[in-house]
């Protein structure tokens, strides 16, 4: 198994691309750290840990909060002694004009996507630094690498994920901590049906989307989390500080419709 005797912290876990990455990463031999807002949703993601003979436990946490997050870290280390892979993922979006956002809205965004990687960062790296190394993963998006129309607060979030990421993968190369950021394009996952459901006309917004991808379809929160997989394992030893797209071809074109095939 690609992650046997790892410990992992896998932050937005209690549903989607999280869920599969928590599931993955305890496939592989790993203990994990299931860490998330939301205590009844995370506990379906241990149910499916255990059920499959994995180890895991759960923490409450509010990333973007510093006592939340150094709690989940000692937590982890107060467990099972030592903490590996870090897989900053938790994340969220609001839709709306910057006009028309409170300045409360923009440093929810910015503190749940952003202030939460100094803040992880900052309390796991002590303990790679002594353990002799280890491995995080910060989750971008292909809206860190270019534009998204009304979500400015996202993208300005996610292009600075992967700018920190490569800033931190030079800090810490030393100490043999490697860091690197996962961009997926669009992932059916709950937050994006919501989003495609408080559309004024679902099924055609659905349609539009899927049409500007290559491969005609989304990705699943299963190919998102075997991309994380790949990151966070030996099988990435020489990878540090890249923005890993996964996102089936949409920034492969400058344009690109299905309808003109």
């Amino acid at each position: 198994m690609k992650l046997e005797g790892k410990v992992a912290i896998v932050t937005g876990s209690a549903r989607s691309i999280g869920r599969a990455s928590a599931i993955q990463f305890a496939k592989e031999g790993a203990k994990v750290t299931v860490a998330d807002i939301r205590a009844d949703l995370a506990a379906e993601t241990l149910r499916l840990i255990e059920s499959a003979g994995g180890e895991a436990q759960f923490v409450l946490t509010d990333v973007s909060k510093e006592a939340d997050v150094k709690n989940m870290v000692d937590q982890t280390v107060a467990k099972w002694g030592h903490v590996d892979i870090l897989f900053n993922n938790a994340g969220l979006a609001i839709v709306k004009l910057v006009e028309d956002m409170s300045e409360a809205e923009w440093d929810h965004v910015l503190g749940v996507n952003l202030k939460s990687v100094f803040f992880g960062v900052k309390y796991v790296v002590p303990h790679m630094r002594q353990q002799g190394g280890g491995v995080i993963l910060n989750m971008g998006s292909i809206s860190g690498l270019v534009g998204q129309m009304r979500t400015a607060s996202y993208v300005a979030s996610k292009g600075a994920v992967v700018l920190i990421t490569k800033a931190l993968a030079l800090d810490y190369g030393h100490a043999n901590i490697r860091v690197n950021c996962l961009c997926p394009g669009i992932t059916d996952t709950v937050a994006f049906r919501e989003h495609i459901a408080a559309s004024s006309d679902p099924d055609a917004h659905l349609r539009e989307r899927q049409e500007r991808v290559p491969l005609g379809r989304f990705l699943t929160p299963e190919e998102v989390a075997k991309a994380a997989l790949y990151l966070v394992s030996d099988d990435s030893t020489g990878v540090t500080g890249i923005a890993h797209l996964v996102d089936c071809g949409m920034l492969a074109a400058a344009e690109y419709s299905s309808t003109w095939l």
